[in-house]
Order: C-alpha cells, then structure tokens, then sequence
C-alpha cells in the first residue's frame, strides 16, 4: 500500500474465535473512520481484539475502572491535530498540524484500539449492544461498531455531553453504513 493512500490500521487478535469478521475488513473499516476524522494519511493505528480478562487489566491500569468494558482507546495526538467536534470542549487553542509527514514509507502513531471479543459477543447477544446499548445484532456488527467507536476516539470524538453524544453516533452510524454500501458493492463486483 502506498503511504498516499491514506492513513492504516494494523489488526491483531489475541483472543481468536467468536467473530465472524476477517482482519482485512476491520483494517478498511477503520481506515475509513481515520479517513473520514481527516487523520493525517501517513498515520498508523493499531487494533487488538482481546479477551475480558485483558481489558479489565487494562482498563483498571489506565481508566482507574474495575472490570471490563467493550473498546478502549489509547490516542497519541493531541485532539488539537483534529477538527474541533460537535459538543467537544476544548482548550481555547487553535487547530495546528504539528505532526509533520515522516520520512518515505515511515507512519506515525495515532493510537491503539483494544476491543473485548467477549463483551462484544456478550453485548450481542444479550441485546445490550449498538449506539443506544439496546440493540440486538450480530457479533460482527458489534466488533463493527466498537471499531468506528475508538477510530473516532482517537481522532478527538467523545461523547460526554448529549450534543457530543448525538453526533458521535450520527458519525458512527454514517460510516457503518458507507462501509456496508462498499462491502456490498465489492461482492457485486466479484459475482
């Protein structure tokens, strides 16, 4: 891949089975979060499906929060580097691109993603998955949205205020569903 083409996302799974979803696709669609967030396009985020015992740790290292949760982001630019987001209060400080573009073939960290196979598997199926935490889906739609959900975290989205909440989740939902239309239109293609 060429470092033109934007920005990439390097998938690992320690916790291997319980999704139907290969690596390839959660790295596109990613990317196109990155993409989307206006991420520099010679950045790099790394995405690692894990277990609930590996979250929780992580979790009560770096959240001060007992137990496990679903997605976890690790971003390493300053939200500054982003547009400002909707309902995101920031220091009065004006965006800036201070990361310069790396010498030939070299990316630059944005991040990590870790997300719980387990709670996404749980979430599914119980129906406490999705946007609202109501919604019954399957297992691949949840490790889905999980990935969108820390790509826009990395790149300076939250959700901590109603206004903040409400695009967040209008941006998720957009990008899952352009994702949907490419994959769609990719198996067209192939028939």
């Amino acid at each position: 891949m060429s470092r033109d083409a934007g920005p990439r996302a390097r998938v690992t799974r320690q916790r291997r089975g319980g999704v139907s979803i290969t690596s390839t696709e959660l790295a596109a669609l990613v990317v196109r979060a990155l993409r989307t967030s206006d991420a520099p396009p010679y950045g790099e985020v790394a995405l690692t499906l894990v277990d609930d015992a590996t979250i929780a740790t992580l979790n009560k290292t770096h959240m001060g929060k007992r137990g496990p949760t679903d997605v976890l982001s690790f971003p390493l630019l300053d939200p500054h580097e982003y547009p400002a987001r909707p309902g995101v209060r920031r220091a009065a400080r004006p965006r800036r691109r201070a990361v310069r573009s790396p010498k030939t073939g070299a990316s630059v960290p944005l991040g990590d993603i870790v997300i719980s196979v387990d709670r996404a598997i749980e979430q599914a199926r119980e129906g406490r998955g999705g946007t609202d935490g109501e919604t019954q889906h399957s297992v691949a739609d949840e490790v889905r949205l999980l990935a969108v959900h820390g790509a826009l975290h990395l790149c300076g989205w939250d959700h901590a205020t109603a206004t903040s909440q409400a695009a967040m989740w209008r941006e998720q939902e957009r990008i899952l569903r352009a994702h949907t239309a490419a994959m769609k239109r990719a198996a067209a293609a192939k028939k």
